[in-house]
């Protein structure tokens, strides 16, 4: 069952075909996941071979390539007809003489558009340096062109079902990060807190289930706290651990980011500065949230907070999410961060995730939230505070 209309999917396909009019290309192939997902539908655990859309700008449908054995799945998931579903043989994968872009070159030939010009997502995460080689070798007469995030910057403004979808992953991260809080403790194995919390994200709630996160729970613990991207271990918690958790609820491959810092036991006193000036700083960003501010206007309000504190942060406070597979749920298109000029407009979703990495600890608290005609509506429905675990030493 498709998860849009096929009119809203066709309403895209024509967005992305005036960006490539607008850029000059003639064909545009599209590896990366999440935009083959937005454009058709498709979606199935096979990225880990080549596989890609083939978009021609006079052609009403994009064409799917990949392996023979996941064309069932893009007749299942997409709205292409059969005739737009074209796999390649089971020779091709992971071969050392053939490549699949080899067969996409032919594909091209047989249709006559070997001199064309073709964009390709240069800096997509699927997109590989052999995968340029071959293109550029098999098509010696074509014009290539760098198409990365021409589909991403279609992407960043949502349709009203698309919201829903994030509004419902926000349930399951609001019960995820409920459970994380109840399950650590001292004593307890970091491993097993993100069990729970990992069944949690996926057995959703009682109306809908969750989907796989882009993202692995990420648990840093003490002084690990200053490392954002860590995930777990299987250490125990120690009294007065700080504990980081960065998590999302996912829909239909839809995401809700969310991060809190939780502490077993009494937080420190620099600890419990660094997260008032985070809290205060996150207050007062959402409340200048509106259409027509631009990315960098709202990081300087979140700068000017943090500046009086003596505070400093260099990397961005946020950025655009939303529909992704691993191992991002960013866009890769708009950042809260200095010289981001992109003016908000309605519907846009943004993490917002001002976190704080010093040299022995971190706090990490954030809200993903929607754009709206009048500022922006906060996803998760969840405490925004320093969350401190009452220290119950367990048997």
């Amino acid at each position: 069952m498709l998860t849009f209309p096929i009119s809203e999917f066709k309403e895209r396909l024509v967005s992305t075909k005036q960006r490539m009019a607008d850029a000059g290309v003639d064909i545009l192939l599209v590896t990366d996941p999440a935009n083959m997902n937005y454009l058709t539908g498709y979606d199935a655990w096979s990225f880990y071979v080549h596989q890609l859309l083939v978009v021609m700008i006079d052609e009403e449908q994009p064409i799917w390539v990949g392996r023979g054995q996941d064309a069932s799945a893009a007749l299942h998931t997409t709205w292409l007809d059969i005739d737009h579903i074209t796999p390649y043989a089971d020779h091709y994968v992971q071969s050392t003489i053939l490549h699949p872009m080899d067969f996409v070159c032919d594909l091209l030939k047989e249709k006559n558009r070997a001199r064309q010009t073709i964009a390709v997502e240069l800096d997509a995460y699927y997109f590989t340096a052999k995968c340029y080689m071959r293109l550029t070798q098999g098509l010696p007469n074509a014009t290539f062109k760098d198409g990365t995030n021409m589909v991403n910057w279609v992407r960043i403004i949502k349709s009203d079902r698309e919201i829903a979808y994030m509004k419902q992953a926000a349930r399951i991260s609001e019960k995820a990060m409920q459970v994380a809080f109840d399950t650590i403790n001292e004593g307890v194995r970091e491993c097993d807190v993100v069990a729970e919390i990992s069944h949690a994200q996926i057995t959703g709630t009682e109306d809908f289930g969750g989907d796989y996160p882009s993202i692995v729970p990420l648990l840093p613990t003490g002084e690990k706290t200053s490392a954002c991207h860590l995930t777990w271990t299987d250490d125990r918690f120690k009294h007065g651990d700080p504990v980081i958790i960065e998590l999302a609820g996912c829909y239909k491959r839809y995401h809700a980011p969310l991060a809190r810092t939780a502490v077993i036991g009494m937080p420190s006193e620099e600890m419990q500065y660094v997260s008032d000036v985070v809290l205060e700083g996150i207050g007062e960003a959402l409340n200048a949230v509106k259409p027509g501010i631009t990315c960098e206007e709202l990081e300087m309000v979140w700068r000017k907070v943090i500046e009086k504190s003596g505070i400093k942060k260099e990397s961005r406070m946020g950025y655009s999410m939303g529909l992704n597979y691993p191992p991002d749920w960013g866009e890769h298109t708009a950042s809260l961060r200095p010289g981001d000029r992109t003016v908000l407009k309605p519907n846009m979703t943004f993490h917002l995730i001002p976190g704080i990495w010093m040299d022995n600890m971190g706090v990490e608290i954030s809200e993903s939230f929607q754009v709206t005609e009048k500022g922006c509506e906060i996803l998760a429905n969840f405490p925004r505070e320093l969350m401190v675990k009452p220290n119950i030493r367990l048997a």
